[in-house]
């Protein structure tokens, strides 16, 4: 496996272990800390990792946290950890299923392009856009423009907004891209 599969592999995992957090905490409120890691562990299922898992979602636990998702409550000796108002959003997407782009049953003809510079001081950004694009079958043009033929702008602008690139990304709609007849194949367009 390479170096992008294996960082994208842990991204995918990353994001199945914030959306369990999150999840969790969405269903139950105000949850107690101590109590959310076996409700989460639960949630992803039990394997021979479980350490490493534990690790893993303590971390991202606490990067959600960092993020502004969730918020920490002292009550009296206990902590209890609830959604913010960013977080309830977020959960509101993930239950909706709205933050992956759908499949429609017959294609528009346009394609859905996306554009963008973003400064060699946020490289790692960059990085982490292009592989969060190509884990959801874009497709690349060139370096900065990638090609997706369905409707993806809500889960552009969550992406822009989570990742802090709103200026640094443009979303363009296209009715046509020259001899795109190598995307129509990736895409089984026909």
């Amino acid at each position: 496996m390479g170096t992008m599969e294996k960082a994208l592999a842990a991204q995918i995992r990353r994001t199945k272990i914030n959306s369990a957090i999150i999840g969790t905490i969405a269903v139950a409120g105000l949850l107690p800390v101590a109590v959310l890691a076996p409700n989460v562990l639960g949630a992803l299922g039990k394997t021979s990792f479980l350490t490493q898992r534990k690790r893993r979602m303590q971390k991202s636990f606490t990067r959600l946290v960092q993020a502004g998702y969730i918020a920490l409550e002292t009550e009296g000796s206990s902590k209890r950890a609830r959604l913010t108002k960013k977080g309830e959003w977020f959960a509101a997407r993930i239950g909706a299923g709205t933050l992956i782009p759908k499949k429609p049953r017959r294609w528009d003809g346009k394609w859905r392009m996306l554009v963008f510079d973003i400064p060699e001081t946020r490289k790692k950004s960059r990085a982490q856009l292009r592989l969060t694009l190509t884990g959801l079958g874009f497709r690349r043009l060139q370096d900065s423009v990638w090609v997706y033929p369905y409707d993806c702008e809500d889960f552009i602008t969550v992406l822009k907004l989570d990742m802090k690139m709103g200026k640094d990304v443009l979303y363009i709609i296209a009715d046509r891209i020259k001899n795109d007849k190598a995307l129509r194949a990736h895409f089984n367009l026909g």
